[in-house]
């Protein structure tokens, strides 16, 4: 099970159509994805809102499509990646109430950065509704990302990337998740986004809590060149998608396979890997089953 997928094969979940996320999602079924998350950029509240109210009539017609994930539009600027900047907004109650009527059946997760005004409010209220809160693209210390999860976060998306690295002194969102059992990290094994020492650490730290997820981005399958991400143009030069012009990453070309792959030769123990894309993915949606 992929918990952060954008898309394939030029098709991304942000709009395309019933055809082009089917296609999408079988590509990554093909590929060690028996189940996947629908992943969203960040974009105008009223654009999410319509593509949600779009995808619950999609979605059931889907084999293998498990709901729907947006990633934003609730982030921290400075930590933004590879999101319109122009499309983040500020969680307010009456914007997660619009995204969750909205989303109503299929809104499955949601990313946010838990320092911004009104963000632990709305992790309460989103969680209340029973959708999945991950702490992600965040400027967030270890003390304000140890509240998210205090208030009901549990999920980081994509641990280590788009947040305060993991420093002795200041442990920051990655420390506050490693010492709370509930909590599951996401990460990115393609061998761009974490060094393998980085990922046998991860395992080694976090047994039975790590989700590979794989971030792909619509030009996975598709080879080099150049891409759309949103309102954003990416580059894709071997396995590194870039924001055009910048070596900011933009999600990945990864198929959960290949994570696998990545993750068995950078020595973490078959057993564990086995269950970061099938047990320990599932257990976080289990609530909602």
């Amino acid at each position: 099970m992929d918990l952060h997928c954008h898309g394939a094969l030029g098709h991304s979940f942000d709009d395309a159509d019933a055809a082009g996320v089917a296609a999408a999602v079988a590509y990554h079924r093909e590929r060690g994805s028996d189940a996947v998350m629908l992943s969203l950029v960040s974009a105008p509240l009223d654009r999410l809102a319509r593509r949600l109210r779009e995808l619950r009539g999609i979605l059931p017609d889907v084999p293998g499509a498990a709901g729907v994930h947006l990633e934003g539009p609730f982030l921290a600027p400075g930590r933004r990646g590879a999101h319109d900047p122009g499309s983040l907004l500020t969680p307010t109650l009456e914007a997660v109430r619009t995204l969750l009527a909205a989303g109503n059946g299929i809104l499955r997760q949601i990313t946010l950065a838990p320092e911004l005004p009104g963000a632990l409010a709305a992790v309460r209220a989103f969680t209340d509704a029973g959708v999945v809160v991950a702490v992600g693209h965040t400027e967030a210390d270890y003390a304000t990302a140890g509240a998210a999860f205090d208030h009901g976060a549990r999920l980081l998306t994509h641990a280590f990337n788009a947040m305060p690295g993991l420093h002795h002194r200041d442990p920051g969102p990655v420390g506050a998740a490693l010492e709370r059992d509930e909590v599951v990290l996401e990460l990115i094994a393609d061998g761009v986004h974490v060094h393998p020492a980085l990922i046998r650490t991860l395992f080694a730290a976090a047994p039975g809590r790590v989700a590979l997820v794989t971030d792909a981005m619509a030009a996975t399958g598709l080879g080099d060149g150049v891409y759309a991400l949103g309102e954003l143009t990416v580059e894709v030069t071997g396995d590194r998608p870039v924001l055009r012009g910048t070596d900011t990453l933009a999600g990945s070309t990864l198929t959960l396979d290949r994570a696998v792959e990545v993750c068995l030769r950078a020595g973490v123990p078959e057993e564990q890997v086995r269950a970061a894309v099938s047990s320990v993915p599932r257990r976080v949606l289990a609530p909602l089953a």
